[in-house]
């Protein structure tokens, strides 16, 4: 059995290879981290302070369980899981910006490891970290839910 979900943005309109993001088997979920973020000073810490982030910025959230993806330029991120099959939508309110969204719980996920990779990157100041950001940022520029997430990582 195949667990292994592929989830395409378009092409841009500047024909450049579209960013793929493929959801990582159960099975790989221990070697995530270490693997694409170790050897990032403090790596450890980021998996907490996302989901610090999800909290501060949803009223509503109250853990649960995230999915792990990797990107085909390199990056990698997570996202909770969605509530149920419908993925409803949830709805985001950054206080630093005074930025409101409603968004699915994948693009949550990516707007709370943005905002981390971007901390992350300043406080450690790790040009691996940066290049983390750029590369998740790079696949939120062509997600459908893209006005939603930049607007409240603005």
């Amino acid at each position: 059995m195949n667990n292994t979900t592929s989830l395409h943005t378009p092409v841009s309109t500047d024909n450049t290879v579209p960013i793929t993001a493929t959801l990582l088997p159960d099975a790989q979920r221990l070697h995530f981290w270490p693997q694409h973020f170790g050897g990032i000073p403090q790596w450890i810490l980021l998996e907490p302070r996302i989901f610090g982030w999800m909290d501060r910025l949803c009223e509503n959230y109250s853990g649960g369980i995230w999915r792990f993806y990797t990107l085909s330029n390199g990056g990698a991120f997570m996202a909770p899981e969605p509530d149920d099959e419908n993925d409803e939508q949830w709805t985001l309110f950054n206080t630093m910006n005074g930025n409101r969204g409603a968004m699915s719980s994948m693009a949550a996920g990516i707007a709370a490891c943005l905002l981390e990779y971007s901390y992350h990157a300043c406080r450690t100041e790790c040009d691996a970290m940066t290049a983390h950001y750029y590369r998740l940022r790079g696949y939120a520029l062509s997600h459908p839910e893209c006005s939603a997430i930049m607007h409240l990582i603005d």
